[in-house]
Formats: structure tokens, sequence, C-alpha cells
């Protein structure tokens, strides 16, 4: 049976987007998206299809990227699970999607779906305002999936990171990872690891670019004893903001970025894809933290 998707009616003057994902009811997306179009005078609706919430089955993505496309969606993002398993069901992609293999935005626009990616960008620059000069050194990336991608073109293309060494519990993963970023950047930038804790001794920052510590994944991604004093460390997840990877390392002393930097300008990148217009992100910034202040809630 073909998913039932409801949507408000499409009015002149109104922007429709959306967010694909699992577990993501509390993203702060839609507030981040409709607050920027209102700075620029648009109205826009943007809705969270939550496939666990509303009983979707991940053979249902196609249907849903195509059902949105009819009701006249501007584009939308794409999250876990979906970045990599969305790219059968695209018209093209970026150079950026199409190098990294995976995608976060789709855009609609002439009857085509045209797959872009704007974590690699999003990442970098929260590193960089988190950060500041802080080189990356060697990483110890925990996760090898769309996200993890991202983040490790991020590190070696625009930052400079000078090795990564990658873990992911599915080999498969790992390898499908590894490959072309040797291939891009040089077979010894890059390092395979099967024990992260060993691995975390020799690294001068550890980033979590796997789902453990999402709202719907509680845990830790890597052993607390692995997390030294001296590393700086680094989650994607900003929902919940506070992960418990991020809250050890806190409390060891290290230098932490949360997932609010990767999240915010990645949104930035996305809004002018789906508007044409040319967003404010210390203005997105601002609005999301101000999402709950704005929903009666304590930061997270």
């Amino acid at each position: 049976m073909t998913p039932a998707l409801r949507s408000n009616p499409i009015r002149a003057g109104r922007i429709l987007a959306g967010l694909l994902g699992r577990g993501i009811l509390e993203s702060r997306t839609p507030w981040l998206q409709e607050q920027e179009a209102e700075a620029h005078g648009l109205r826009m609706v943007y809705s969270l299809f939550d496939f666990t919430d509303r009983g979707w089955a991940d053979s249902d993505l196609e249907e849903i990227v195509a059902a949105t496309q009819r009701l006249g969606f501007a584009g939308l993002n794409v999250t876990y699970p979906f970045k990599q398993a969305v790219i059968p069901f695209l018209d093209g992609l970026s150079d950026a999607a199409a190098g990294i293999g995976a995608v976060n935005t789709i855009a609609f626009a002439d009857g085509k779906r045209i797959g872009h990616n704007t974590d690699v960008t999003g990442f970098a620059a929260g590193f960089q305002r988190g950060f500041g000069g802080t080189a990356p050194g060697k990483v110890l990336q925990l996760g090898c999936g769309g996200a993890g991608s991202a983040t490790a073109h991020a590190l070696l293309g625009l930052l400079d990171a000078e090795q990564i060494v990658l873990f992911d519990p599915d080999p498969a993963r790992v390898e499908a990872l590894r490959a072309p970023l040797a291939a891009r950047f040089g077979a010894e930038r890059l390092a395979v690891t099967t024990d992260p804790v060993a691995a975390a001794r020799h690294a001068d920052g550890i980033l979590n670019a796997s789902p453990v510590g999402m709202t719907k994944l509680p845990g830790m991604p890597i052993a607390v004893d692995a997390i030294a004093p001296r590393h700086w460390i680094a989650d994607i997840i900003y929902f919940p903001l506070e992960t418990a990877f991020l809250a050890e390392a806190r409390r060891k002393g290290c230098r932490t970025l949360d997932g609010s930097g990767m999240a915010v300008h990645q949104a930035v990148d996305a809004f002018a894809i789906f508007t044409g217009c040319t967003p404010d992100p210390e203005r997105m910034r601002a609005s999301f933290f101000a999402f709950a202040a704005e929903n009666g809630a304590m930061p997270e």
C-alpha cells in the first residue's frame, strides 16, 4: 500500500520543503528554515517525514520522494538512514554529492530531482567556528555512513587533516568510504582500525559521525576510557546537543564541538538551494538557539 502523505494545500507564495529520516521529531530544521524564510519575506511550510513515527517502511522512500515532488515541494532535506539510499531515485547529483556518495538535500526543478550535499561545507564551517585555528591533526572518525563520508571529505579536503583513521562496525561500509577517499586524497592519509580504543591513543581528535548518541539511539560510540584530556572531541548529532559522548569529554576537560555548527551551516546552504535567496548564517544560528526558548524548553 502506498503510504498516505498529507500536506497543506499549495498556495501562491508558499514554499514547501521537508525532511526525510527516522527519529527526527525533535529536529530544529523546520523552525530554522521557516524563520529564515520569514526574514526574507517568504512563507515556507517545512514538514517532518519521520518514517518511524508514520509507520513507513524503508521501501516507501521512493514513493515519498515522488509524492512530495508531485505536491509541488521545492525540495527535501535527507538524514539518517537515507542519505545514500535515496540516490537511485534521483535524476542527477551535484559534483559534491557525487564525490561524497551521499545526499542531504534534494532540489526539485524543471521536473528533475537533483541531489546535493551541504554537509561537507556545513561541517567545515562549524569546525572552524568552534575550534578557531585548530588543525585537526590525526583524527579517529567513528562512523562511515553518509554523514561520515561528508565529514571525512571536509576533514581531508577543506580542513587539511593529517590523517583520518576510520572505524565502523560494518567492514564493507569502511572500505566503501576508504577507497574513494584514498583515490582522491592519497592512501597515506587514510587508515582503518577495528580497535577504536587503541586508535584513540594516537589520535589528536575523535569525531563521532555515527548515529550512536541520538535521542533514538542513546549510548557511547566509544568506551569512556578512550577519551583523554588532550583530545578535541566533536559530535555531529544535534538532538540532543549534549550527547553522552560530549558530556564525558567535557568532564575530562577536552575541547568539544557539538552538532549545532554542522546543522546550522548545512541548513544555510540548503536554504539557498530551496529558495534561491542568500541566507544570513548568523541569523540562522541565532534562530537555532532561539528554538528552545520559543518552544518553552530548556536549551539542550
